[in-house]
């Protein structure tokens, strides 16, 4: 199976890297030209744009970091959905809103094209591992069709639903995580103010009954204050806006959504947006800690 594969940061990169290490031909496609180098060398093929990457492809996957990165490049000009041969499969792994998701889902439709919509739960490691768990809205033959690359790619695959059913369950899945690292940043700061130290807290905290497998992952980070990126801080506070612009649409208030949210606004303020969501930790430290 020719896949088409747009997308090559720090996740996209890594999931394409595993679907050539399986032996798939891939044709792809990056903004940034450099970031597609690697996965050249070792065999596939570079596009030079969306649309001469669709025209050689039955299915093409996005992981995009935004809505407005993906109507570009599915919908702009050289996009990629005007290019696709007829009943081509399209994707979208990347992380954005269900109304979007729905919209991108009809533009495929009037098309004669088809749609899934798969974000994935799983950061840098589990896409490197090929441990990620993609959560899909769409039709069960479409699934049926790409499960062999979901599972090369994943641990777990959970078809969800109809349309935009899986970029619904990415949004509830993203903010509870932001507002848990938030929430245990907040824990931190208030177990310092005590004098109990940082150390002291992680392994009791981490070890009780509120923490997730996730917080405890980053207990390296907070206490080496090491944010390199798995999942980018910027991204994060994306997801909560996503997520914040659904509840609006859907009439509901989510109002420690919103709390979240400005505490991740702040620490990207400050210049921290390209590090690891869990420097929000930042927002509760010293100024000379920072």
């Amino acid at each position: 199976m020719k896949v088409g594969f747009i997308g090559l940061g720090i996740m996209g990169s890594r999931m394409a890297a595993n679907l050539q290490q399986a032996g798939h031909e891939l044709v792809v496609y990056n903004r940034t030209q450099s970031k597609a180098d690697e996965l050249v060398q070792n065999g596939a093929t570079r596009a030079e744009l969306p649309a001469a990457l669709a025209a050689q492809c039955d299915v093409v996957i996005t992981m995009l970091s935004t809505p407005e990165a993906v109507e570009e490049v599915a919908l702009g000009e050289d996009g990629f959905l005007e290019a696709l041969p007829e009943n081509a499969l399209w994707v979208n792994c990347s992380t954005i809103n269900p109304s979007f998701t729905i919209k991108m889902a009809e533009q495929a439709t009037k098309r004669g094209l088809r749609y899934l919509d798969a974000p994935v739960s799983g950061s840098l490691v589990p896409a490197e591992k090929g441990e990620l768990i993609f959560l899909v809205g769409g039709d069960a033959a479409d699934v049926a069709q790409v499960q062999e690359l979901f599972d090369i790619m994943g641990k777990e695959t959970v078809h969800v639903g109809a349309h935009g059913t899986g970029a619904g369950m990415k949004m509830a899945n993203n903010m509870m995580l932001a507002q848990a690292m938030a929430t245990f940043a907040e824990a931190l700061k208030l177990g310092t103010s005590l004098g109990i130290s940082e150390e002291m807290l992680c392994k009791t905290l981490l070890n009780g009954p509120a923490a997730a497998p996730f917080l405890k992952l980053k207990q390296p980070k907070l206490l080496s204050r090491d944010f390199a990126p798995e999942f980018p801080l910027e991204w994060a506070h994306k997801d909560l806006h996503l997520a914040s612009v659904t509840a609006y649409e859907q009439n509901i208030a989510l109002p420690s959504l919103q709390a979240a949210k400005e505490v991740f606004a702040q620490v990207k303020a400050q210049g921290f947006g390209e590090e690891d969501l869990s420097a929000v930790y930042r927002a509760y430290l010293p100024e000379e800690e920072k």
